[in-house]
């Protein structure tokens, strides 16, 4: 497909270029930052993983009080047929489920609902390689376990990111790490035990996976981990649907390990690719 095409889009019960897919400036989406969202990656027109996704974003609309206008059934439906419109090799699909059209800006309508798929471009094989850098900082998102289109504290410190030369930023809180604004974060210990954080954090689906391939050959450990001990870790990595697994060389400009991306690390990566595979192939046969 030719990347300048203009893009199919779902909104609100029907499907549209994406040119001409709007939303009316009283939605709480625009006035209030308020609704919810989830992402999932497309590889050869198969959805990876969709079943976690969507019980994620019915969790997440759950919570935030916003009933999703469609069973989960009917949304694969509209999912499958945005993919086959779009005809994409690799993408990412994002659905958002807005606070809908308030009358007073403040309390909640009926939701909209948006599905858009984008082309999507991982990992170079160099910067895994190298591994990314990073930088912390003290902050809490408001109900972590809901996947908010909140995204403001972590916008803001893109600026502060670039200024240090770091990939992300990882959130910690009186001293405990937990995630990052689109990722979920993993250490490994002396004694090559894999632990991530169990609190205060979105649980993230590639986080599910890594766990359980982990637990294969090694221990593994859901727990609070200190800042102390990130900067003792032997490894460290971020795990997400976009980036996969991305090993950490260097957090707040201290080396992680021997500075460069570890052996469990990137063990787990062939894991996952190999994971990923084997759903693309299942559904393909």
């Amino acid at each position: 497909m030719d990347s300048q095409a203009i893009l199919q889009v779902f909104l609100s019960g029907e499907f549209l270029p994406s040119n001409k897919a709007s939303l009316h400036i009283s939605d709480l989406a625009i006035q209030r930052g308020f609704g919810v969202f989830d992402f999932f990656k497309v590889e050869k027109q198969t959805p990876l993983f969709l079943d976690d996704y969507l019980e994620r974003f019915y969790t997440s609309a759950s919570l935030m009080y916003l009933p999703v206008p469609y069973q989960k059934e009917e949304l694969k439906q509209i999912i499958e047929k945005l993919i086959s419109l779009n005809n994409l090799d690799v993408s990412g699909v994002k659905m958002i489920l807005t606070g809908g059209y308030s009358e007073n800006g403040f309390d909640p309508a009926a939701p909209n609902l948006l599905i858009q798929q984008q082309p999507l471009t991982l990992p170079s094989a160099d910067k895994v390689a190298k591994g990314i850098s990073i930088i912390t900082y003290e902050y809490l998102r408001d109900l972590p376990e809901v996947k908010s289109i909140n995204y403001t504290t972590g916008i803001r410190l893109l600026h502060h990111m670039r200024e240090r030369k770091a990939e992300e930023v990882l959130y910690y809180i009186n001293g405990i790490v937990t995630e990052f604004p689109r990722c979920n974060f993993f250490i490994v210990t002396d004694n090559n035990t894999l632990v991530t954080p169990s609190r205060n954090i979105l649980k993230g689906i590639t986080r599910k996976n890594v766990l359980a391939l982990a637990a294969k050959k090694y221990k593994v450990e859901t727990r609070d981990i200190t800042l102390n001990e990130v900067m003792q870790a032997k490894e460290a990595f971020l795990t997400s649907s976009t980036k996969r697994i991305l090993p950490i060389v260097q957090v707040d400009g201290n080396l992680i390990g021997a500075g460069t991306p570890g052996p469990v690390t990137l063990e787990l990566l062939q894991n996952l690719f190999a994971l990923e595979e084997k759903v693309v192939a299942e559904v393909v046969r």
